[in-house]
């Protein structure tokens, strides 16, 4: 009976989970998120100052101050006046950026090697702003959290049914679903931030073009990575997504 009250409430909590569905901006694609926005925006500021709490914050200089500009028209590009945007610059030499929920974001001096101009730094910080507006780390979470409830599931049914297949199924289930799922859902965020991201920045007044001259400086000297084992599709294949992207938006 115990087990059965398990199977009940993991059955129950799916449904449940599946209730909660919200719409890209966008995009228009359907999502599961069952954390709320307050708790996201809390845990986005909470991450944030830790964040910052551990680099060093470039002030006052000609990047930081474009960093900040640009930051403030995709912001407004972005209509969301319940985020509480900051914009700053961290001395790392890895190439990245990222921003936080609440409009919370962050760039690294090393991506400045490859966006060489406003349009192509407008092109990254809008990408991350998308993954924010898409609340793609809210909807990471929950998929982690519905991988876990179906794998419990999985466990329950063969403790009663076939007990010594359970770490079989639990390596299997593992390898699958990161392979399977979790590895393109990652990509398909990646290049849905991407899409958002050239709405963005064309909305703020910078050239969407120069986000395939972005794209091609950071592939510059790289190998090709298969995407299959990534979680971030590779420059060639956000080249012609952009692209695609870029003539659709001309079209409307």
């Amino acid at each position: 009976m115990k087990q059965l009250r398990n199977i009940i409430l993991v059955i129950t909590t799916l449904f449940i989970i599946a209730g909660c569905t919200h719409k890209t901006p966008y995009t228009n694609r359907s999502q599961m998120i069952f954390m709320s926005s307050e708790e996201e925006l809390a845990l986005g500021e909470q991450s944030y100052k830790q964040a910052l709490s551990q680099a060093k914050v470039v002030n006052n200089t000609y990047d930081s101050k474009r960093v900040k500009a640009i930051g403030e028209k995709i912001a407004a590009a972005a209509n969301r006046p319940d985020f509480k945007w900051e914009f700053n610059l961290v001395e790392n030499t890895a190439m990245n950026a990222f921003c936080l929920p609440g409009g919370k974001v962050v760039v690294y001096t090393g991506i400045l090697k490859a966006a060489k101009n406003d349009a192509q730094l407008a092109t990254v910080m809008s990408h991350e702003v998308a993954h924010a507006l898409a609340r793609h780390g809210a909807e990471r979470v929950s998929s982690s959290k519905i991988q876990q409830g179906i794998q419990l599931l999985g466990n329950v049914v063969l403790a009663t049914t076939a007990p010594e297949f359970t770490n079989t199924f639990n390596q299997a289930y593992g390898i699958g679903t990161e392979l399977g799922v979790m590895l393109p859902y990652g990509r398909l965020q990646e290049s849905e931030a991407d899409e958002i991201g050239i709405y963005l920045m064309a909305k703020a007044g910078y050239n969407p073009y120069e986000a395939l001259n972005f794209w091609k400086n950071m592939s510059d000297g790289k190998e090709s990575t298969n995407e299959f084992f990534s979680t971030h599709p590779s420059s060639e294949t956000r080249i012609e997504d952009i692209k695609n992207v870029i003539t659709k938006m001309e079209r409307k």
